[in-house]
C-alpha cells in the first residue's frame, strides 16, 4: 500500500492550525474576532511545541530510529519539517497581524509603539515607566563571571548585547537580560492604556515595548549594541508516574511534583522580536541548547494573549460577532423538576446552542432528593468556579454517597484538578484517580435512586467536559437517559474504576480500551460485507482527530469495498481522502468557525438499520487503547434522527468547511447560491425552538375572565362613549 494514503500526525496538526489562522484573514469575520484567531493560533502553537515537539525532542535524544508508524519519519526528520513549516506559519501570522493592526487603527483600536506616541502620551508613558515599571525590574548581566539566568516558560524578556564603555574592544559576548513580567503576578501591567479624550478610541502600548525603549537607561554604564524581546517555550512532556518515586508517593503528591518539575524542563523554541547578529544569536542558542532552526524571528507580539483584555475595552459592537447565548432545551421545562422529565424520556442537550443549566439543575436536584442514594461522575476539566463541584459537595454534605473520579493527568489542568480533588475529599466525597498509566477521559454520570425496594438510575453520557465555561464555546452533545440497560453498563464502568480494573464487554456502551476499537472494527466489517453483497453501505464520523492506524486501515478497506464514508474532522487526519483506488470513497472535511467543534458522532448503516453513537473518544490510539473512554448508542428514535440531522447540516456547510484534497491539502469551499454556515444554523434553530416553546407556554396559560359590572366600571372598561 502506498504511503501517500497516510499523513504525519504532527504535520497534519500544523495544517489544522493554519486553518485557524485563515480565520484571521476572513473578511466576513469582525475585526476583533479575527485578532482573537491569531491569539488562538499562537496559543495552539505554544502547546504544540510544549507537548508534541517536546515529545519528539525526547525521542531524538533516546532513539532517533523510533519512526512514525504511518509515514516512517524519524524524530529528527519530523522536527526538520516542523521547524520549516513553523517559519512559514510565523510569517503568515505576522502578515495577518500587521494587516489587522492597520484596519483596527482606522476603527479606533490603536496599538502603538513608543515612536508613534504624541508628546502628551510620551510624557504619560515616561511617568508610568518611572513609577509603575522601573521599581519592579531586575536587570541581569551575563558574562563569564555571571551565570545565565533561568528563563521561565512563555515569559517575555528583553535581551541586549552590551559592552563596557571602558572596554570597547572586549571580544566576549556580554548579555543584558530583563524580565518584563517580574515583581509577582500583576505587578507590571502588560497593556498600558493611554489617556484619550475620544471615548470611542482605545489607545495602548505593551509594557515590553516600553521596557525595550528604556533599554539604554536600564543598562546605564554599558553600551547597548543590539536588543530584542525574546520568549522561550519549554518542553512540558513529563511522566513521573513511572519514575522510582512513584512507588514511594501517593498519586496526588506525584502529580504535584510533576507540575513543579515541568516548569524547568529544557527549551524547545526561542522567539525573537528582531534578528540578532550571528554572534549574539549563537550565544543565546548555546546557552539554551537550541539549534538555529529552533529560533524564530517574529514581527508581531511574541505573546498575543493580551488581545482578550483589550477586547473588553472596545465598545464598537461592529468589531465583534453578534452576541448569542445558549438557549433553553425545548425538550425540558426548567420550571419543573428535571429528574421526573428524564424518567419519562431521553433528552439530548446540544452545546453551546442549548444551555448546560438543565444538567446543573439535575445535579442539584439529585443532591437533595431523598430517593437519591449515590452520584458517581468522571471529572476531566471543570470550570474555575464550578457549579458542578458545588453540587457534588452539597450532595456529599447531605449524606449522599458521592464518588468522583478526578483525572489529575488532564494536561495543563493538573494544578486545578489537584485542588478540586482536595476540596471534594474534604467535603466527604470518595475521590479516585483511575488505573495507572491510563487517563480517564470519559464523560459519564450515574445517579442511583431507591424507592422502597426499587432501584432506578439516570445516566448521562457526553462528548465534552462538565464545564460551564467551555459549554458556551465548544460544540458538544450530552445524552441524559433513564434507560436501565445503559445504566447497568455504567454501574460496571464505575465499579471497575473503583477497583482500578478495566471493563471487558459491556452490553450497550462501548468502553475503551477493551471494547471500543474492536467494536468499531466489527461495525465497519458489517458495512464491508453489505457493500460486497451489492447493498448500500455507509459510515459517517464526526471527530476531532483521526490517527489510529487500525481504524484508518479498516476505513481504507471499507473504501475499496465500496462503502461510502463521510467525515467531519476538525483537526488531525493521518488518513488522506480521495486517492483513486485507495480512499476514493472517503470524503473528509474540516470546519473551523466561531465555536470549537468538539462533539464525536459515529454513524453506521442506512435506513432502519442505522446505528448512531456519541462518544468522548476520537479515533486516536491514545483514546482507543490508552484511555478510559465511553461511547453510548442512541436508542431514542427522535434523538437519533436529530443527531443525523446535525451531521448532515455540517456536511452541507459551504462557508466554514475546508475539503481535504488527494494531496492532503485543504481547500476552502466557495458558496454557491445559498451560503450555509452550520454553526449559525444551529443557533438560529435553538432560538426559534426557544421562542416557539415560550409562545406555546404563554398560550397555554388560562386567560383571565373579563371584569364586568361594578369592577368593569371601576377599572375603566365599558365607559360611556
Amino acid at each position: 500500500m502506498s504511503n501517500s494514503v497516510y499523513d504525519n500526525r504532527e504535520l497534519s496538526w500544523l495544517k489544522f492550525n493554519k486553518r485557524v489562522l485563515e480565520e484571521a484573514d476572513d473578511i466576513s469575520v469582525p475585526l476583533m474576532e479575527r485578532l482573537s484567531f491569531i491569539s488562538i493560533f499562537q496559543s495552539n502553537l505554544d502547546e504544540f511545541y510544549m507537548v508534541r515537539v517536546g515529545s519528539l525532542h525526547d525521542k531524538l535524544l533516546t532513539n532517533d530510529n523510533d519512526r512514525d508508524g504511518k509515514t516512517h519519519l524519524k524524530p529528527s526528520e519530523q522536527l526538520e519539517k516542523i521547524f520549516a513549516r513553523t517559519k512559514n506559519l510565523t510569517a503568515a501570522k505576522d502578515a495577518s497581524y500587521n494587516a489587522l493592526r492597520s484596519e483596527l487603527s482606522r476603527q479606533g483600536v490603536k496599538q502603538l509603539s513608543y515612536k508613534e506616541l504624541n508628546q502628551k502620551e510620551q510624557e504619560y508613558v515616561d511617568a508610568f515607566y518611572k513609577y509603575e515599571i522601573k521599581p519592579f525590574i531586575s536587570p541581569q548581566v551575563v558574562d563569564k563571571r555571571h551565570p545565565f539566568p533561568f528563563l521561565k516558560n512563555k515569559e517575555i524578556y528583553l535581551i541586549a548585547k552590551i559592552s563596557s564603555n571602558k572596554n570597547k574592544g572586549d571580544s566576549v559576548v556580554k548579555l543584558g537580560i530583563v524580565s518584563t513580567q517580574t515583581g509577582g503576578a500583576g505587578a507590571i501591567s502588560r497593556v498600558i492604556y493611554l489617556p484619550t479624550e475620544d471615548k470611542s478610541e482605545v489607545r495602548f502600548i505593551l509594557s515590553e515595548d516600553v521596557i525595550a525603549h528604556f533599554c539604554n537607561k536600564i543598562f546605564d554604564g554599558f553600551k547597548v549594541q543590539e536588543k530584542a524581546l525574546m520568549r522561550v517555550t519549554r518542553n512540558a512532556d513529563l511522566d513521573l508516574e513511572n519514575s522510582p518515586m512513584a512507588e514511594e508517593m501517593d498519586f496526588r503528591s506525584i502529580m504535584t511534583e510533576m507540575v513543579k518539575k515541568r516548569k524547568r524542563l529544557c527549551p524547545v523554541r526561542l522567539q525573537l522580536s528582531k534578528q540578532l547578529s550571528d554572534l549574539t544569536c549563537g550565544e543565546l542558542s548555546n546557552r539554551l541548547e537550541l539549534t538555529k532552526k529552533q529560533v524564530f524571528v517574529e514581527k508581531s507580539p511574541l505573546d498575543m494573549s493580551y488581545t482578550f483584555g483589550v477586547a473588553d475595552k472596545v465598545k464598537n459592537s461592529l468589531l465583534f460577532n453578534k452576541i448569542v447565548s445558549p438557549q433553553p432545551s425545548p425538550e425540558l421545562d426548567e420550571n419543573l423538576p428535571i429528574i421526573p422529565q428524564i424518567e419519562k424520556k431521553d433528552v439530548l442537550l446540544h452545546y453551546p446552542y442549548e444551555s448546560i443549566k438543565p444538567f446543573i439543575k439535575l445535579l442539584n436536584e439529585a443532591a437533595v432528593d431523598p430517593e437519591v442514594v449515590s452520584i458517581k461522575i468522571t471529572l476531566y476539566r471543570v470550570a474555575k468556579d464550578s457549579k458542578v463541584i458545588d453540587a457534588l459537595v452539597k450532595a456529599s454534605e447531605n449524606g449522599k454517597e458521592v464518588l468522583t473520579l478526578v483525572e489529575l493527568r488532564a494536561r495543563f489542568d493538573e494544578e486545578n484538578n489537584i485542588g478540586w480533588s482536595q476540596r471534594l475529599e474534604d467535603s466527604g466525597c470518595h475521590v479516585i484517580y483511575g488505573p495507572r498509566n491510563m487517563k480517564v477521559h470519559s464523560k459519564l454520570l450515574l445517579i442511583t435512586k431507591k424507592s422502597g425496594k426499587t432501584v432506578k438510575y439516570i445516566t448521562q453520557v457526553g462528548t465534552g467536559n462538565y464545564n460551564e465555561k467551555t459549554s458556551a464555546i465548544y460544540t458538544d452533545l450530552s445524552l441524559i437517559t433513564a434507560n436501565q440497560e445503559i445504566a447497568e453498563d455504567a454501574v460496571n464502568v464505575f465499579n471497575a474504576l473503583s477497583m482500578g480494573v478495566l471493563v471487558d464487554n459491556p452490553k450497550h456502551l462501548m468502553v475503551a480500551p477493551n471494547s471500543l476499537q474492536n467494536r468499531i472494527v466489527d461495525l465497519m466489517n458489517e458495512e464491508i460485507a453489505l457493500a460486497k453483497a451489492g447493498k448500500e453501505a455507509y459510515i459517517a464520523l464526526k471527530l476531532n482527530s483521526l490517527t489510529d492506524k487500525v481504524l484508518i486501515d479498516k476505513m481504507i478497506e471499507c473504501s475499496k469495498a465500496g462503502v461510502k464514508i463521510d467525515c467531519v474532522i476538525r483537526g488531525i487526519s493521518c488518513l488522506v481522502a480521495g486517492i483513486p483506488g485507495e480512499t476514493e470513497n472517503i470524503h473528509i472535511r474540516s470546519i473551523v468557525g466561531r465555536f470549537l467543534e468538539h462533539a464525536r458522532i459515529y454513524i453506521f448503516g442506512v435506513g432502519d438499520r442505522q446505528k448512531v453513537y456519541i462518544s468522548s473518544a476520537d479515533f486516536m490510539t491514545r483514546n482507543t487503547l490508552r484511555r478510559i473512554e465511553v461511547a453510548s448508542p442512541i436508542l431514542d428514535e427522535k434523538i437519533k434522527e436529530r443527531i443525523i440531522g446535525i451531521f448532515n447540516t455540517q456536511m452541507s456547510d459551504n462557508v466554514k468547511a475546508r475539503i481535504m484534497q488527494p494531496d492532503g491539502s485543504y481547500k476552502r469551499m466557495t458558496p454557491t447560491d445559498t451560503a450555509i454556515v452550520a454553526q449559525e444554523m444551529f443557533y438560529s434553530q435553538a432560538y426559534a425552538a426557544a421562542q416557539s416553546k415560550e409562545k406555546a407556554t404563554v398560550e397555554a396559560k388560562p386567560k383571565k375572565k373579563k371584569k364586568s359590572g361594578f369592577f368593569a366600571r371601576l377599572f375603566g372598561r365599558n365607559k360611556d362613549k
